[in-house]
């Protein structure tokens, strides 16, 4: 096993109780139904009533406020990332057992890894994903996405964009990019699924165990194909990695070479599929906007930013208190797990005009907080971002009258940062 205190997932113990003085909510959390069908007027209420609160359900302090979340992400010797990867709530024992397999040994990298090593680790990785290696996917994207469309325009009406294209093709992309062959995407894709579930919801047992397996098998083909990379090296992401390590093993080590590629294909795929579709599911009902974008290809990049703030595909984020502080007036110890609310920062009054309202012309929409903030500033935050107008480009020249079905019921899995449809009926 990795060594303890560095592992890659690490199960919490009991659930944390309040803060000495700080308001508490007996009742809120973030896997509510209501909260989970439109989190959005609620975080606002919560933040009005209480910028820094203990949700008791949850076992968390929430952070409601731009400046306090900026305040926490600019502090990371304060406000460790090192619980961002972590199951929410303790994990069942049937499911701890398979992950407790000798050889399933992950380490924390880039998202979950404190200083100096996050800075060592992240060079190597920040390279990877330079503009030279973003260019060389752009036309691996615009070709999928038009054969995707194809396919849709090929086959029946309504069509479910997730399983045609809002799925298919940020994992194709990403695999793409870390260098996993085509022929193994569907076994890759099988793998990834639940991710979500496992570490920021509330599965049963027995998903819990199902979930587990895939994680499990998922790092022993990551090893397997990291190993091939040593002997037969090309143009991608891994390969730049282990040639990496081979040049100098002390600046990232080959465990760790293999547990970036482990996360990668995760954070590159699950939140991109989320991002897609929220474009769609902000822009499709609003035609003027839409219209818009069709007759203007150059509004693309903006709209892509106000999705991001307006219904983003990661509404909140985690961090852990190293040392005893205090944020917003409230005293909180060492130890303290911190939930950052994104849902309430990004429609803060004082920070986004009118901000309940949808606008492709926002002029500071880029403000968002929904990458994070500082040195563990979403690495991938460009090419979730270039694949998205990339999408749109393609959707708004090929299919200018696509609409979503009218009275389709629409729900996002429960978990309590990943928001996304599961299910999208769209026609044309």
């Amino acid at each position: 096993m990795a060594e303890r205190g560095n592992d890659y997932h690490e199960a919490p113990g009991e659930v944390a109780t309040a803060p000495a003085g700080c308001p508490i909510n007996h009742d809120w959390s973030p896997l509510d139904d209501d909260y989970l069908a439109d989190p959005y007027p609620i975080a606002d209420r919560l933040r009005d009533e209480a910028p820094i609160f203990f949700a008791e359900e949850l076992g968390y302090v929430v952070v409601n406020r731009m400046e306090d979340v900026l305040e926490v992400f600019t502090n990371p010797d304060v406000y460790a990332s090192t619980n961002v990867q972590n199951p929410v709530f303790p994990i069942a024992p049937e499911a701890a057992a398979v992950l407790a397999a000798p050889d399933f040994d992950p380490v924390a990298v880039m998202s979950n890894r404190p200083e100096p090593d996050h800075g060592r680790i992240r060079v190597h990785t920040r390279a990877g994903f330079s503009r030279r290696r973003l260019r060389t996917l752009e036309p691996y994207i615009v070709r999928r996405s038009h054969e995707l469309i194809d396919e849709m325009l090929a086959g029946p009406q309504p069509r479910e964009f997730i399983d045609a294209f809002a799925f298919p093709l940020p994992g194709e992309t990403v695999f793409r990019f870390i260098g996993f062959p085509e022929s193994d995407d569907e076994l890759l894709k099988n793998w990834c699924a639940d991710r979500k579930s496992f570490s920021w919801g509330r599965p049963t047992p027995e998903e819990q165990v199902e979930i587990a397996e895939k994680m499990l098998a998922y790092w022993r083909y990551c090893r397997d194909f990291t190993a091939s990379k040593r002997d037969d090296p090309g143009d991608d992401f891994a390969s730049e990695l282990v040639a990496a390590h081979l040049e100098n093993p002390d600046d990232i080590t080959y465990r760790e070479v293999e547990s970036v590629i482990y996360g990668l294909s995760f954070a590159g795929h699950e939140a991109v599929t989320n991002l897609i579709c929220n474009c769609l599911l902000t822009l499709l009902p609003r035609r003027d906007q839409w219209d818009q974008l069709c007759a203007d290809p150059s509004l693309i990049a903006n709209a892509v930013d106000e999705v991001v703030r307006f219904e983003s595909s990661q509404i909140s984020w985690r961090r852990i208190t190293t040392a005893d502080t205090t944020l917003g007036g409230i005293d909180i110890p060492a130890g303290t797990p911190i939930f950052l609310n994104f849902a309430s920062a990004n429609r803060q009054p004082d920070v986004f005009d009118n901000p309940n309202d949808f606008d492709i012309h926002r002029a500071n929409a880029a403000h968002n907080i929904s990458f994070g903030k500082g040195i563990h500033f979403c690495l991938g935050a460009n090419l979730a971002k270039l694949e998205a107008r990339l999408v749109l480009d393609a959707l708004t020249e090929r299919l200018p009258t696509l609409r979503l079905v009218e009275d389709q019921p629409i729900w996002s899995s429960p978990n309590i940062t990943f928001r996304g449809p599961e299910q999208l009926l769209v026609e044309w």
